[in-house]
């Protein structure tokens, strides 16, 4: 079989865009490969944030936004707008979902249960939603401790100390109704979505049973308890608030999960709605009735606030439809992203599509390990390519957004460092074989590791733009539009594959101005 001249897409996860300078991983490490490409290669500055990626004016970008709208070719409006838009032209209130579980708690006089991640990141939950479900609730006649709220802290899309205002926040809100506090936990157990069950346990218990190592009078309290410990918010472990087995679900209550992104709470929800389930041992298992705030998995039998919209005409689905293949990898940190999200939300593979999933390695965190699997899916994405059968790769390396998230400037170095030799593996197999490479980035993080106003270690996203760059002998010296969205770069590859674009996907192509 006569090898193809490949298409290659590298998506370097939390790899932004900023000036030089001694907080920015990526010009300290140094990341010499794809520096010297930057200068080189054409290349451009891409959006990745905000309005551009269909999510509100300011807001952060995050994986999940960032390879939909690469997939799509076109600006996706999130579910976060969605939502925001709903609840300002009144329809929140009467979404069926959201309604039907208050309801439930109303008629069976049981509980309306709430949980999610807690304040204003933006990347999977929003204080407005549960501000606007407290408010529902109120309004149909349910209050007081007949609301339970279970708070999961965040510190990783949120400064990692910055809980206690959004807990005074909390407080505030729920007195308006006379709601209380249930349990607090942190992120890293509550959401995880590496398959590491005993962290999920915690709050499930927690949560279900009131059961924790810990106890506290009050959310504030419990957090209070949680930093004496060195505890930072992501890694505060599960607490129950009040007298223990007070507060905790119970069969015919109602339990609704407001986190709109998926893949951080579809392990709790499992627990919750599978009949085999082998992740841990449960305990008793309360039969409630369980409401999601957007589709988690295709499998999960619940009702749904806000159903995903359809998208067609994607990147992935048109070279399918030209009988081309596609390889597809990642380590299990982002495998979701070149598959179902770059997929536009679709779980099944298309004609010609193969995917491969590495194991991110079993690590408390990733600073421990800042190379994570980098070189196993490159090693992988080197063998297809001397294969020579796929026309189009679609592959993330998570390092430098994984290993951003912990603030650990040093290891964040590393990272890129890892990535960075990799890339030049990936780059010197796809250019042997008269293929292209474009490199570029779902959002920021790596290159700003130290918050410019609270001098402490910056764990989140940020708004900076992304590179672009395009490498390989037919583009040597080709011009590119200076400035673009992530929507524009499926256009671009498209352009660079002899495909044609269809009207629905109105990025714009680099190649024109």
């Amino acid at each position: 079989m006569e090898r193809k001249n490949p298409t290659l897409l590298l998506v370097l996860d939390g790899w932004g865009h900023a000036a030089a300078g001694e907080t920015n991983a990526i010009t300290q490490a140094p990341a010499h490969h794809f520096l010297e490409w930057w200068e080189t290669c054409p290349k451009a500055l891409l959006s990745a944030s905000g309005r551009e990626v269909g999510l509100p004016l300011g807001l952060m970008g995050n994986s999940e936004v960032g390879h939909t709208n690469l997939g799509a070719g076109r600006v996706v409006y999130q579910t976060i707008t969605r939502i925001d838009q709903a609840i300002e032209d009144g329809a929140f209130e009467r979404n069926p979902a959201l309604r039907g579980a208050i309801q439930h708690a109303l008629d069976h006089g049981s509980r309306l249960h709430l949980f999610g991640l807690l304040g204003d990141g933006g990347v999977h939950a929003s204080s407005k939603h549960y501000q606007s479900l407290l408010g529902l609730a109120a309004s149909m006649g349910l209050s007081g401790e007949r609301i339970v709220f279970h708070a999961l802290l965040d510190g990783r899309d949120t400064p990692p100390t910055s809980a206690e205002g959004y807990l005074a926040e909390l407080d505030g809100m729920l007195s308006q109704v006379g709601a209380v506090v249930g349990s607090v936990c942190g992120r890293y157990f509550g959401m995880d979505r590496d398959t590491n069950w005993e962290r999920t346990a915690q709050f499930w218990h927690a949560m279900v049973h009131g059961k924790a190592e810990f106890e506290a009078p009050d959310a504030r309290a419990a957090y209070q308890l949680a930093r004496e410990r060195g505890e930072t918010d992501e890694f505060v472990q599960a607490t129950v608030v009040g007298r223990p087995g007070e507060r905790c679900v119970r069969n015919d209550d109602a339990v609704l999960s407001f986190n709109f992104r998926a893949d951080r709470v579809r392990q709790i929800t499992e627990a919750f709605l599978a009949r085999d389930f082998s992740g841990f041992e449960r305990g008793a298992q309360p039969q409630v009735h369980y409401v999601t705030m957007t589709q988690y998995r295709k499998d999960f039998a619940c009702p749904i606030a806000y159903p995903p919209e359809e998208l067609r005409s994607l990147f992935g689905e048109l070279v399918a439809a030209r009988g081309m293949r596609q390889f597809r990898c990642a380590e299990t940190e982002k495998y979701a992203h070149v598959t179902f999200f770059f997929n536009g939300g679709r779980e099944e593979v298309y004609e010609g599509e193969e995917r491969l999933l590495i194991p991110s390695p079993k690590v408390a965190t990733y600073d421990l390990q800042p190379e994570m699997s980098a070189n196993l899916v490159t090693d992988a994405v080197v063998d297809r390519l001397q294969k020579g059968e796929d026309d189009l790769y679609v592959v993330n390396f998570a390092n430098a957004d994984m290993v951003g998230h912990t603030g650990i400037q040093s290891a964040a170095e590393g990272a890129v460092r890892a990535v960075d030799g990799c890339l030049a593996r990936i780059v010197q197999q796809a250019l042997a074989q008269g293929g292209t490479v474009a490199i570029t980035a779902d959002h920021g993080n790596s290159e700003m590791m130290i918050d410019p106003v609270t001098g402490q270690p910056h764990t989140a996203h940020t708004l900076n733009p992304v590179p672009f760059v395009l490498i390989g002998e037919r583009f040597q010296g080709a011009q590119l539009r200076k400035m673009g969205t992530l929507a524009d770069v499926a256009p671009t590859l498209m352009e660079a594959m002899n495909l044609e674009q269809p009207s629905v996907m109105d990025g714009r192509s680099l190649f024109h101005a």
